[in-house]
């Protein structure tokens, strides 16, 4: 299986202004998903999809293919990951790469490693699913079986449908949700589903110790902390 690693990152932030080439704790923070990215083992090309030329030429120094300039209406607030998808798997059929599969790296995820990575390729091959996704543990208390949602009558409803809750947390299926640092997906499923899921989708368990989705100064603080705690370690 060809497997294409694509890295987009717009140029816009409003959360946390140049967020994508802003330093984090002495390197910016796409470095992490590139480095990661190009150390992998089984990923067979790694592009960066951005409109912005100052990232573009970051990217290029730190080794990663720019292949093309992202359209502008792709990089807005309301432009659709599957839509850059999209556009990056064509304008590289146009200059006859093709790819079994794409895996997106956002760097908003930046602890993710590269072998990782190679973990959950293989695990996405072996599966034979339309897709795979990272995903953690949903903390018992959020669990979907003890969430409830406002039914027609102003009262609560079990979110799932349930008709009576479940009393043991012990009882409760295991759920989980997506981490955001891995997708892995069919290029025919991208490109004739208008899909990163498709029909059937595996996944893969991440290290939640690692786990931080980059959107605000609170996640930024919290990615510091988890480095400054990282070097802390490796020096005892």
């Amino acid at each position: 299986m060809k497997v294409l690693g694509i890295i987009p990152a717009r140029g816009g932030s409003k959360g946390i202004p140049d967020k994508n080439k802003k330093n984090l704790a002495g390197k910016p923070l796409m470095q992490y998903t590139i480095e990661a990215a190009l150390k992998s083992k089984l990923l067979d090309d790694v592009i960066f999809s951005s409109e912005d030329k100052t990232l573009m030429e970051m990217a290029k120094m730190l080794g990663v293919q720019v292949p093309f300039v992202r359209p502008s209406e792709l990089a807005t607030d309301t432009a659709g990951t599957i839509e850059v998808v999209k556009h990056s798997l064509k304008a590289l059929s146009k200059i006859g790469k093709h790819y079994d599969a794409v895996c997106l790296l956002q760097v908003t995820n930046p602890f993710r490693t590269s072998a990782f990575i190679d973990e959950a390729i293989l695990e996405f091959t072996k599966s034979k699913k339309d897709a795979l996704v990272s995903v953690l543990k949903v903390p018992h208390q959020f669990n979907p079986h003890w969430v409830f949602e406002v039914n027609e009558n102003g009262g609560l409803k079990i979110a799932t449908g349930d008709e009576q809750i479940i009393k043991r947390r012990q009882e409760l299926p295991t759920a989980y949700y997506r981490d955001g640092s891995i997708y892995l997906v069919k290029t025919s499923v991208v490109l004739n589903q208008n899909s990163l899921y498709g029909e059937t989708t595996a996944f893969i368990e991440a290290n939640p110790e690692w786990h931080v989705n980059i959107d605000t100064m609170e996640d930024w603080k919290k990615a510091e902390d988890f480095i400054r705690r990282k070097q802390s370690n490796s020096k005892t």
